[in-house]
């Protein structure tokens, strides 16, 4: 029994033993797995400084890339406009003669002429208004007026016309509408 006893106690020791070695053991591994945590940490904040920078770097060419069309764009048609400001240029400094307003009128009808062109060339077209159905998407309506001979809402005086680019609205026409 004694023998038992002793050989007990022993076992108990071993345990006792594996058991502190695994406790001093611990302090190190949690220390090992913190600095791993720390590490990762460390990287994971590396790489989200590094994703914000290349996200603002990309926003700010975004917005280069976009200003820089932008203004490509506006001056293309810029420079088709300027012929056009050359001839209004050149109508104000003409004599005012005998035949004065008739020249005047051919040399407006001619600029209205280049412009619409250069609005066609651009793919801006106007939208039909006199004789159409009034239709808010297209149309102002400025006034209602009663109207014999006209459908109810139908547009029967257009005041200011109104543009399309390709599907787009630039500018819905100004009319008065027929009222039934």
């Amino acid at each position: 029994m004694l023998a038992k006893a002793l050989k007990v106690p022993a076992v108990e020791d071993n345990r006792t033993n594996e058991t502190a070695s695994a406790v001093d053991s611990a302090p190190a591994t949690a220390d090992t797995d913190q600095s791993e945590l720390q590490r990762q940490r460390d990287e994971y904040y590396d790489l989200l400084l590094r994703k914000s920078a290349e996200f603002d770097n990309y926003r700010k060419r975004s917005e280069r890339d976009r200003q820089s069309l932008s203004e490509a764009a506006a001056a293309s048609v810029i420079e088709e406009l300027l012929p056009l400001m050359d001839d209004l240029e050149r109508a104000l400094k003409a004599d005012a003669g005998a035949d004065a307003v008739n020249a005047y009128r051919r040399g407006v009808e001619l600029i209205h002429k280049q412009l619409g062109e250069i609005l066609r060339k651009r793919g801006v077209r106007p939208v039909e208004a006199l004789g159409a159905d009034f239709d808010p998407y297209f149309h102002q309506a400025v006034t209602y007026e009663p109207a014999e001979g006209r459908r109810d809402g139908e547009v029967i005086e257009e005041f200011r016309r109104g543009y399309m680019l390709g599907d787009r609205l630039l500018r819905p026409s100004m009319v008065k509408v027929a009222k039934g």
